[in-house]
């Protein structure tokens, strides 16, 4: 099979991009030319900028695909260039949409194909759903061939998934695990919640890709092992070797404290509720199952984070703030307490 991937060197698209090429399929890349060396040997590149859309014409003339992805888009108006570019060589166009578009707060706790698309509190998911129109509207219009993929939250082997994290990424937090000081913990820590290895979305990719019976769907690709926030943290814990100390703090709170906009990944997707319906990615795939328990995917990217001083990028902005929100908390809880001494 001879696939194009626009972006291929994000957390997702790396593992789509290195399965693709071990299953010996042709595989095509457009970006910019940078983190190229996170990619196996045997990839074949169009550098450039896929905004050029004359330029890009002139590079892709002469290619036909049995599939193209693209990760990058964010907006209806990429979808549109895109069918530009692609309508007429290619079999198959696949649109990375993105779970966080599912309905906000969910009116039933299983979330399938079929739940609504609607997310108020995130312009990212807004974006995806606009994305998603444009895109089916092409298909009824036009018979554009896509097909849409929704995943969750997914890691790999260097990044730690977590709650929330400053602008630094996770290894602020996981720091402070190992050091056995307080992590903040949004609500109570007991909303239901999904992390799919990479590997695993890769895998599932690979047989949508190219498939006929996918054209015109839209698919979930997560996997199906559920945990609570609480249950998350805690086999990180287990993995550093280090009792876990949870400190619970309301998400609105944490959004009205500022600086980070949790309003939209906790409000607007990581408190909210997601266990995963995955019948129509079996039935596209038969036999398809994740294969990578959280307890067996975070142990490895643990050991990578923690033997790899590249990878552990401080932030003391994010610090500094867990620790005023803790105290400040903690301050408070004390403060009324002591106001209203317990009743006989």
């Amino acid at each position: 099979m001879k696939i194009l991937l626009i972006g291929g060197t994000g957390i997702i698209s790396t593992a789509v991009s290195r399965t693709m090429l071990e299953k010996g399929h042709e595989l095509w890349l457009i970006n910019r030319g940078t983190h190229n060396d996170v990619l196996p040997a045997g990839a074949h590149f169009i550098i450039g900028d896929i905004n050029d859309t004359d330029a890009m014409k002139s590079a892709l003339k002469g290619h036909y695909f049995d599939c193209v992805a693209d990760f990058t888009v964010l907006k209806p108006e990429q979808i549109n260039r895109d069918y530009q570019l692609f309508a007429g060589i290619t079999k198959q166009y696949i649109f990375i949409s993105s779970a966080s578009a599912y309905q906000k707060p969910l009116s039933c706790y299983e979330i399938t194909e079929s739940t609504p698309l609607y997310n108020p509190y995130w312009d990212y998911a807004q974006n995806k759903i606009s994305c998603e129109n444009e895109l089916m509207d092409l298909y009824r219009r036009t018979g554009f061939p896509i097909t849409i993929i929704r995943p969750s939250h997914t890691y790999d082997e260097y990044n730690v998934p977590l709650c929330i994290t400053g602008w630094k990424g996770c290894y602020s937090v996981v720091k402070r695990i190992r050091e056995e000081r307080p992590v903040i913990i949004p609500g109570d820590g007991t909303s239901l919640w999904t992390l799919t290895h990479n590997s695993d979305f890769a895998r599932a990719f690979l047989g949508i890709a190219g498939n006929p019976h996918a054209l015109g769907e839209a698919v979930n690709i997560t996997s199906d092992e559920v945990m609570t926030w609480n249950q998350i943290y805690k086999t990180i814990a287990d993995e550093l070797q280090v009792p876990l100390h949870p400190f619970y703090v309301s998400s609105l709170f944490l959004h009205q404290a500022g600086p980070y906009d949790f309003k939209s990944c906790l409000l607007g997707e990581r408190v909210q509720t997601a266990v995963f319906k995955n019948d129509k990615l079996k039935r596209l795939v038969p036999g398809f199952q994740a294969a990578v328990p959280f307890r067996n995917g975070i142990s490895t990217t643990l050991q990578n984070l923690i033997s790899a001083p590249q990878l552990q990028v401080e932030d003391p902005i994010f610090d500094s703030w867990c620790d005023s929100i803790i105290s400040t908390l903690t301050q408070a809880a004390a403060t009324i307490k002591s106001a209203f001494p317990t009743c006989i």
